[in-house]
């Protein structure tokens, strides 16, 4: 469970999408609390109804400019893609509501046209969850919708780009008999597992795999020279010329490798590099 909530999860800091996204909810909210009039809106006079209902969506589209444009900015490194984590996205999510919330109830009560009660602060928060219901929707759409598109472009270029070099390299194991000798063309991906690695090649059209008394990052320094060796994550290096297809989520993405039955994931940090060698 632990291990879930410390996954990482892409911070939205596009500004300008968040822009957009605040008025059109703001705009939401507004339209909503107008035609259904809840929160005993329907009791107001006309004049005061509309008073508070506009009153209410200045305040979603303040408490969200506050959170989503104001705060990032100020505070760029806490917001950091990188460091963002789902536990700090349902933090974050919870915090949004409670601003939101707290906001109309005083604003309910500076206006004091109607009786608050605890009935009341409920019906604050249900209505507050609406608009972060529908900002969480639209952030994780719009990573999902990038990322996709992305990936579909990564794999246009995988086919154009399936040159594979010839070099003989050598794992120089601490145990003699586990050295390994292999030409890079060959190499699919190397895992790292505690003090060894496994490296993962295919042979006449079959896979095969060998433990190596050897650090991962050993391993890269033996291949630096190799432009289609990649460090995608802190726990794999993978043949970028060798990748049959990727696959892109809200969480990032996927590398697959034919008859390789898991799929290696790209850390955030590597995502860029990963764009500029395919």
């Amino acid at each position: 469970m632990l291990e879930f909530f410390n996954k990482p999860y892409p911070f939205n800091s596009d500004l300008k999408h968040n822009t957009k996204i605040i008025f059109f909810i703001s705009v939401g909210v507004f339209v909503f609390l107008f035609l259904f009039q809840p929160l005993q809106i329907d009791e107001l006079e006309t004049r005061y109804k509309y008073f508070l209902v506009f009153g209410l969506g200045i305040i979603t589209f303040l408490s969200l400019s506050l959170n989503l444009l104001i705060l990032p900015s100020l505070f760029p490194k806490i917001f950091h893609g990188t460091s963002w984590n789902v536990k700090k996205e349902i933090f974050w999510d919870l915090w949004i509501l409670f601003t939101v919330s707290v906001g109309y109830f005083l604003y309910y009560k500076a206006l004091g046209i109607m009786e608050f009660g605890f009935s009341m602060v409920i019906k604050l928060i249900l209505i507050a969850i609406v608009p972060i219901s529908v900002l969480i929707t639209f952030n994780r759409n719009r990573l999902l919708r990038t990322h996709l598109k992305s990936a579909r472009e990564l794999n246009r270029k995988l086919e154009e780009n399936k040159a594979l070099p010839d070099k003989l390299v050598h794992f120089f194991s601490d145990y003699k008999k586990d050295n390994l000798s292999i030409k890079v063309s060959m190499i699919i991906l190397i895992r790292s597992a505690n003090n060894y690695i496994e490296v993962f090649w295919e042979e006449n059209d079959t896979v095969k795999s060998q433990m190596i008394r050897y650090s991962l990052l050993k391993a890269e320094e033996t291949l630096k020279d190799n432009k289609s060796i990649f460090r995608c994550h802190r726990s794999y290096l993978v043949n970028v010329n060798r990748i049959d297809k990727i696959e892109g989520s809200s969480q990032g993405y996927r590398l697959f490798f034919k008859n390789i039955e898991f799929a290696v994931p790209v850390s955030k940090n590597y995502t860029q590099k990963l764009k500029e060698l395919i």
